[in-house]
Order: C-alpha cells, then structure tokens, then sequence
C-alpha cells in the first residue's frame, strides 16, 4: 500500500506501507506535469535581481523601482500604466492566471558570483517562476546561464554585450533591451555627418564582456567609415580615478576618445577626460571630440556639465511622445516624482512581456513561456514595432542617438534625440560574426 502527499514545491511524496507495518524510507520526487516552482497557491512569485550596491547602483535603484509598479499594474493598481498602450490585449489587470503576483529582491552587487547565489536563492528559498534584472553584462550572463540550469525563465535588464544573445545565448533567456552592434550601427552615421571621416579614436574600455563588445562594435562601425583606431586600453570595472589612462591619451595624437564606460564609471571617466582639458582642444587642425556609445538620463544627470555636446546612444528616452512611452512617464513620475531612465522602462516592459506570455500560454511552465515570446510581435511599449527573434531570443526596434543639451531647461532634461534609426539598420543575420558560437539550446522545465 502507498501514501501519497504533495509537498508546496509541488514535490511528491511517496511512502510504501510493509505487510508488517513498517513503513519504507520517503521517495521524493516531481509528478511528470511539474516544473520548476509552479505556482500551487493563489500567487506566483518574480525574482528581481538587481544591482543594490556596486558601480551600477543608481541604474538598479530606477530598475526595482519600475518592476514595482510593472506589479502593482499588472495587479489592478496604479492607473495602468502601458497595459492600455501594449498592443497585446491578454492583461487585465487581474493578475496573471487568475493568480497575484508578487514578488522578492536581491541585490546582484554588480558581480557574477553575487548575482548567481542571489537568483538561486530566490529560486530555491523562495519559490520564484522568473528571474529578472541586473545593469551588468556580465551578471546576465552568469544568470541567464543558471537559470538555464534551473529551469526557469530570465527576462535580462540592462545588458547591452552582443554575448548575450550571442555566444552565451539561452533558450531560457530573453533581452528587450538592445545590444552593442546596435549601437554601432546607429551612432556611425551621426559621427560621420558631424566629426567627418578622417579621425583618429583611443579607446577606454571596461575590462569585462560588455565593454570588449562594445569596443569592437564601434571600433569596426568607424573603421568603416574611414577611421582609424590609435589605441585600445582596458579598465577595471569601479576604477574612480581614470587619471592614469587619460594621460597617455593627450600624447597620443588621437582627436576622439571613446568612452566604452557605464555607469559611474562613464560618470567619472567623463567628468574627468573634460577636466583633463580633452574637450576642445585641438588636435590634428580638427576640435577633440569625446564619445559616450551607450548613454544614459541617470549618469548624465551624474555627468552634468561634462555630457553637453556628447553623442551616444539609448535604448529608450523619457521624451519621446509615443502613447506608450507617456503613459510610462506619467505612472511612473506619479509615485516617485521624477521620470523614468532607461533601465527602469526595460525592465518595466520585461516584467510585462512575461506576464503577457504566461497570460496568453495559459501557463507559468517555461517552454510554453518560450513559445510565446518566440517571434512574439508587439507595439505600444515605447519602442514602435518590435520583434522578439526566434533565433537568438533579441528584441529588435528602432534605436535612439542622443546629445548632452547645450541648455537644459531640468536636471532630468539633459540629452535631446538626435536621430531615431529603424530597426532595420540595426538588424543582422543571426549567424553574424560579432554574434557567432553558442547554441541556444532547448527549453530547459527544470523538472
């Protein structure tokens, strides 16, 4: 005879009772239906595994603050935010499944290490379906890896190294946000028409996998263009002081330093090439010229004065007059008094991506989340039309090129859109070389 009781991880527990009353040793196992952490009770719960403290703390306090009310619009607060806009109608505002969403924090301290023990704790101890966030390349590497291992889905934040969806691509891994050969493809033309074609770049790169894709990127995207590439010089990741690069640049003969840096380190690296006297002087008959590639509102509000003038790039910017994009601000300006950057709009719209995949799958078991989001079509999140590609699980939309304001009329109103470049010219075959070796793999249930 056998006794059966299923544990709250969905867990079945089977003891076979002996002829003479004995009862044979508890047999743990999953019922053939499960996955990983399906939800039983009346809520299913999200992991957002943000950067609390570390060099990419500011871009991971707007990150939970926006996953916070992706929460409380999904569960019939607030106004609504962009459910009204998302072109997808299969959100009510009723939760997701008929079930509340809630969920649990960590901090990914921008380290790999960190940011995996972090997920897995929260898929382990407290039961998490999904794992999202993170401002670092490399943590979302490291954690679309584990939850592929786990069985559970991760909807990356801000990360912007071409590995993600290229050689370290998941099947159980999704990126909104856009990557660093789309940067490169946007910004070229923009540096062309205002800096010309005869220029000479030093690069500054952070020293891990998001800055050496990023140096690649435009390091090729200017070489096409005429330009030549005088030095490539890596940084740690929270250096402060950049003092001790910046100098061998003024000798170098080089008239464009580029900043391949995020955060605080664009922040400082910045702030301190401008004090170097780097910007304006001249070199080569031609006005030294400084790039940001990936920008954004948060560290050029850092920046100040030192990011008038500056080209970079930007996956979203709180300006743009898309019905999508106001709804955002307006919700989120709401309950916390300022708008949103950049980071807060991509995971704001990854939480939501989510819950309309599992709404419309009828289903929190990954693979069906997989199949959802797979060449899922969407509208009305800020980004005009956008496409989730089967092949490598990237979103692809227009892409933003951006200036610091000469005359900032706020402290939040310190870049203007300078160019809106469609997507289709930042789009590219999945087999390209910045993007080979990996394999995406299967769908991974976890059970």
């Amino acid at each position: 005879m056998a006794n059966f009781t299923i544990s709250r991880r969905g867990l079945l527990k089977t003891s076979a009772v002996a002829g003479a009353g004995l009862a044979a040793p508890m047999v743990w196992r999953r019922p053939a239906y499960a996955y990983t952490n399906e939800p039983t009770g009346s809520s299913v719960i999200l992991g957002f595994n943000v950067p609390q403290t570390g060099a990419y703390a500011d871009e991971g306090a707007d990150e939970l603050r926006a996953y916070e009310l992706a929460v409380e619009h999904l569960n019939g607060g607030g106004d609504g935010g962009m459910l009204a806009t998302f072109s997808s109608k299969a959100l009510s505002g009723a939760g997701v499944n008929g079930k509340k969403v809630e969920f649990v924090t960590g901090d990914t301290q921008t380290k790999s290490d960190a940011a995996r023990a972090s997920a897995k704790r929260m898929i382990e101890r407290d039961g998490a379906s999904m794992i999202t966030g993170g401002s670092s390349s490399g943590v979302a590497v490291a954690v679309q890896g584990l939850c592929q291992e786990m069985g559970v889905i991760f909807m990356a934040g801000l990360t912007h190294s071409n590995d993600t969806t290229g050689k370290d691509k998941k099947a159980n891994g999704f990126r909104h946000f856009f990557n660093a050969y789309m940067s490169g493809a946007a910004l070229a033309p923009v540096l062309k028409s205002n800096y010309g074609s005869d220029r000479k770049a030093y690069h500054l790169t952070a020293d891990y996998t998001w800055g050496w894709t990023q140096e690649e990127s435009i390091a090729a995207a200017t070489e096409a263009l005429g330009w030549q590439t005088v030095e490539k010089v890596r940084t740690p990741l929270g250096a402060g002081d950049f003092s001790q690069y910046l100098t061998p640049v003024l000798n170098s003969g080089a008239d464009v330093l580029i900043l391949n840096h995020y955060g605080r380190d664009m922040v400082n690296s910045l702030t301190q090439a401008v004090q170097f006297g780097l910007k304006g002087k001249q070199v080569n008959g031609k006005n030294f010229e400084i790039v940001v590639p990936l920008y954004s509102r948060l560290m050029a509000q850092g920046a100040g004065e030192a990011v008038k003038g500056i080209y970079g790039s930007t996956n979203w910017h709180w300006s743009l007059q898309d019905e999508g994009s106001k709804a955002f601000v307006k919700s989120f300006g709401q309950k916390y008094g300022f708008p949103p950057s950049q980071a807060a709009h991509t995971c704001y719209v990854q939480a939501l991506l989510y819950a309309d995949a599992a709404q419309r799958a009828g289903s929190f078991n990954p693979c069906d989340i997989v199949a959802a989001l797979e060449g899922f079509e969407f509208d009305g999140m800020g980004n005009g039309p956008t496409l989730y590609r089967a092949e490598d699980h990237q979103c692809f939309k227009d892409v933003l090129v951006v200036r610091g304001k000469e005359n900032p009329t706020s402290q939040f109103d310190l870049l203007e859109v300078v160019d809106v470049t469609p997507a289709e010219q930042v789009t590219y075959a999945p087999d390209h070389p910045m993007f080979a070796g990996g394999e995406l793999g299967q769908c991974n249930p976890g059970a």
